[in-house]
């Protein structure tokens, strides 16, 4: 990744989003073992950034009014109370189990079949202990299982190829459940769909950007970008509260 510019990386998330197909680019994966790679990803700190300002820019200027509006039109209110940033849940707890939940199964479907209903548990409970304890146990395992896999079997393969055929319907699937699972951060009064629709846009264009990182360059990545992304408008909330605070 690092011997690639951010603009012919765009070109890249635009060409695979166009038709997503669940391997990594060629010669984008360090030279460790898989599962290493997977969480590890070796994407410089430069280029996370370059990629959550992409996508600030385009949920800030080209989405933004457009959620605006609708969010005021709607009589939706959010549910996150700006004088009590939530910290942790957004950068670190948020990052690892959306991901671990919506995107660590592109690449390894038969993981998403144990995953998805322990990490469902924990995104509805947040941060309680056994939650906690149920998710350290999800990436403990999950790591266990990569590495000790075995080569695939003939059956393995032709299985691989049925998911890598049905593999676009269930990327952009992924992508609009991470969207709709949002709709958790409002309280809504009298609002109809295609409001709801337009207020998770946002996180419908970040979690395709994020789809294609976590293919293409590993879980790990997807999650620094996540946790990366979500940092800035906590940021510009907080500057905000103290510019408040000091008039």
């Amino acid at each position: 990744m690092s011997g690639t510019t951010l603009r012919r990386e765009w070109g890249d998330c635009l060409r695979f989003l166009r038709h997503p197909v669940p391997r990594r680019l060629p010669g984008r994966v360090p030279p460790l073992t898989g599962w290493v790679s997977d969480w590890t990803g070796g994407v410089p700190a430069t280029r996370l950034l370059g990629w959550a300002a992409t996508l600030w820019a385009i949920n800030l200027l080209a989405l933004g009014p457009f959620v605006l509006a609708v969010f005021e039109q709607s009589g939706a209110t959010h549910r996150i109370d700006v004088s009590n940033i939530p910290w942790l849940q957004a950068i670190l707890w948020a990052p690892i189990v959306e991901e671990l939940l919506f995107r660590y199964g592109l690449r390894r479907p038969a993981a998403a079949l144990w995953m998805i209903p322990l990490l469902a548990l924990v995104l509805v409970y947040g941060l309680v202990w056994w939650a906690t304890a149920i998710l350290a146990v999800v990436v403990l395992l999950s790591c266990w299982l990569a590495r000790s896999a075995r080569a695939p079997s003939a059956a393995t393969y032709r299985w691989m190829r049925r998911y890598a055929r049905a593999f676009p319907f269930v990327f952009h699937v992924v992508a609009l459940a991470f969207a709709a699972a949002h709709l958790r951060n409002f309280v809504f009064d009298q609002s109809v769909g295609w409001m709801m629709l337009v207020l998770v846009a946002p996180q419908w264009v970040t979690g395709l950007v994020l789809g294609w990182l976590r293919v293409t360059r590993g879980i790990g990545a997807a999650m620094l970008l996540h946790g990366v992304f979500n940092t800035g408008p906590l940021v510009i909330a907080w500057l905000a509260l103290q510019a408040v605070g000091d008039l």
